[in-house]
């Protein structure tokens, strides 16, 4: 019998499927915490949670198998380098999902997906300083009519 083994469809097509889930786990690995629809989210944990228990033991073959479902070296080096030293003591449960209500557009409801003990300055990772000009101060324009 095959009870329990396969997964949420999401309404897609398995390539589809593959390709949402892959580029969600590269964002929560990024970001640390990412807005998600709760059906997503529920189906996104339990593939987030083998990433990190394959990348806590550090070998060759385990890079590779990162790479083969992540394929993005930045976020297999993240979860070799920084999450699995995190997470060395824990067992298991990496991750939470807590509910944040219902989108507005179709009323589906959402939940915030996050690392346990995360950090929260990788929530900024791509966002620029506002930087003001340092030492470049144009001169005024002057206006001949």
């Amino acid at each position: 019998m095959r009870h329990k083994i396969g997964n949420k469809k999401l309404n897609r097509t398995s390539e589809h499927r593959k390709a949402l889930i892959k580029n969600m786990l590269n964002s929560l690995v990024k970001y640390e915490q990412i807005t998600t629809t709760l059906p997503k989210a529920k189906v996104l944990r339990p593939q987030a949670e083998k990433l990190i228990t394959i990348g806590k033991n550090d070998t060759l073959a385990n890079t590779k198998r990162l790479v083969s479902k992540l394929q993005n070296i930045e976020t297999v080096n993240k979860i070799r380098k920084k999450l699995s030293k995190r997470y060395e003591t824990r067992k298991g449960g990496y991750t939470r999902i807590i509910k944040a209500g219902y989108r507005y557009g179709d009323n589906a409801p959402m939940a915030i997906i996050e690392f346990v003990d995360r950090d929260v300055e990788a929530k900024r990772v791509d966002k620029k300083k506002k930087t003001e000009n340092k030492g470049k101060e144009q001169a005024p324009v002057e206006k001949t009519a």
